[in-house]
């Protein structure tokens, strides 16, 4: 009844009008859509997720025109083996040399597609999942015309990919008689984060559905939940998603958007990194929390501690406490935005003397080079306080700190204001 390659491969586009999605890329009013039918075929570099479509747009536009086309895989091949497809394209000079996981070859191995690249002897496409900008030499990002994001497909894009799967009778599953009703074609869109592990989800569930006498299949929504557990969850440590999901995590607490941030949250959680998680709410607490509420950044160490020492399951308990307290708090970076002026001013050359009466005194000789002779201790003074200058007289006035009223810092601002005030009045 089934073939034996996955549904996913023998539903591959064969032409660049059967590629499902990616119209931002690929689309009829496109360029490269045009230049394709043109008859032009650019060397690219295709970037996006596991799953986006990237090897059937390279499969794609191959089926769209004459030239010949070598397909080969930079976790298994290696420079002899590029050095003899390019031999064989200079026979013709008239092929495409599509390089999966491109970002996988070493210095060495990309730079051997060069020369071939210059002299026209080959068209290249490269797929990716990782930034061409850091994981591509910039010689050959350099050859290749264009530079194509490819982004998720949308959950109406992957229902058209199942649907079409169910109807095609030559490679899909349109032989055999199933029924599905729409909303389980739905859940299995939005419950997968890409095209080809919907498609194959799909011919699991047809697998594990119930046949009647006549061998008709019918899947139940049950059927599907059991299968579709965990399928669509995306993961990977070294890749964008996995950066992009603590960028996404860190900001919706910062905008004090607490769902997000819990949804965020339940993806890192399924990828298991305990470690990264409580790096970035460490982060968070001292980066966007701050002088606003500098009790909670305290706390967030000893609940970082107490869900290591828990694991998983259970760690995800304090985790939801921390990620909910820190998304309501008051928020302020002006502590470290203050530091980063101070720090620029250093890197700007400002690297000035240290007024003689704030350096070090507490050795033989400090007084007869007048070191700390005029200090002012300021416990000998009212409330601990006591005008005298502390910058470097050229810095005098400077101002790196600028208080916000949010939270705790606002109390803290007062007292910043009131000392500035006394200052301004001694001067």
């Amino acid at each position: 009844m089934f073939q034996s390659e996955p549904l996913s491969y023998r539903m591959r586009p064969t032409i660049i009008e059967q590629v499902v999605g990616q119209n931002e890329v690929i689309g009829p009013n496109t360029a490269l859509y045009k230049m394709i039918k043109n008859g032009h075929i650019p060397s690219l570099l295709l970037y996006g997720p596991p799953g986006t479509g990237k090897t059937s747009l390279a499969f794609a536009i191959a089926g769209s025109t004459k030239k010949e086309f070598y397909a080969i895989n930079a976790t298994t091949a290696g420079k002899k083996d590029i050095e003899d497809i390019i031999e064989e394209a200079r026979l013709t000079r008239n092929a495409i040399i599509f390089i999966d996981e491109i970002h996988r070859f070493n210095k060495s191995q990309q730079d051997s597609l060069l020369k071939g690249l210059e002299e026209g002897v080959f068209t290249l496409i490269g797929a990716t999942t990782e930034n061409p900008f850091h994981s591509v030499n910039n010689a050959i990002r350099s050859r290749c015309g264009q530079i194509k994001q490819l982004k998720p497909l949308s959950s109406s894009s992957i229902i058209t990919l199942l649907k079409n799967a169910l109807e095609d009778k030559s490679n899909g599953l349109g032989k055999t008689n199933i029924t599905i009703d729409e909303n389980n074609i739905k859940l299995i869109a939005l419950s997968t984060g890409d095209g080809r592990t919907a498609l194959n989800l799909l011919e699991d569930i047809v697998w594990a559905s119930d046949r009647d006498e006549q061998n008709n299949i019918l899947v139940t929504e049950d059927t599907v939940k059991q299968c579709i557990q965990n399928k669509g969850f995306s993961h990977d440590k070294k890749g964008d998603i996995y950066y992009d999901l603590l960028s996404g995590f860190q900001k919706s607490i910062r905008g004090s958007d607490v769902d997000a941030a819990l949804y965020y949250l339940a993806r890192l959680l399924e990828g298991g990194d305990l470690l990264s998680i409580a790096r970035r709410l460490l982060v968070i607490a001292y980066e966007d929390i701050g002088l606003a509420n500098p009790d909670l950044c305290a706390r967030v160490l000893p609940a970082i501690e107490s869900v290591e020492r828990l694991g998983l399951p259970e760690g995800r308990i304090p985790l939801s406490v921390l990620t909910i307290e820190l998304c309501l708090s008051a928020k302020s970076n002006s502590a470290y935005k203050a530091l980063d002026k101070a720090i620029q001013e250093v890197k700007n050359g400002k690297t000035l003397e240290i007024p003689l009466h704030l350096r070090d005194a507490h050795y033989e000789g400090a007084v007869k080079l007048r070191h700390g002779i005029e200090y002012k201790y300021p416990h000998d003074y009212a409330n601990s306080w006591v005008e005298q200058e502390y910058l470097p007289k050229e810095l005098k006035g400077t101002k790196f700190y600028e208080s916000k009223e949010a939270g705790e810092e606002k109390r803290l601002s007062q007292i910043h204001s009131k000392l500035e005030s006394l200052r301004n009045k001694n001067n």
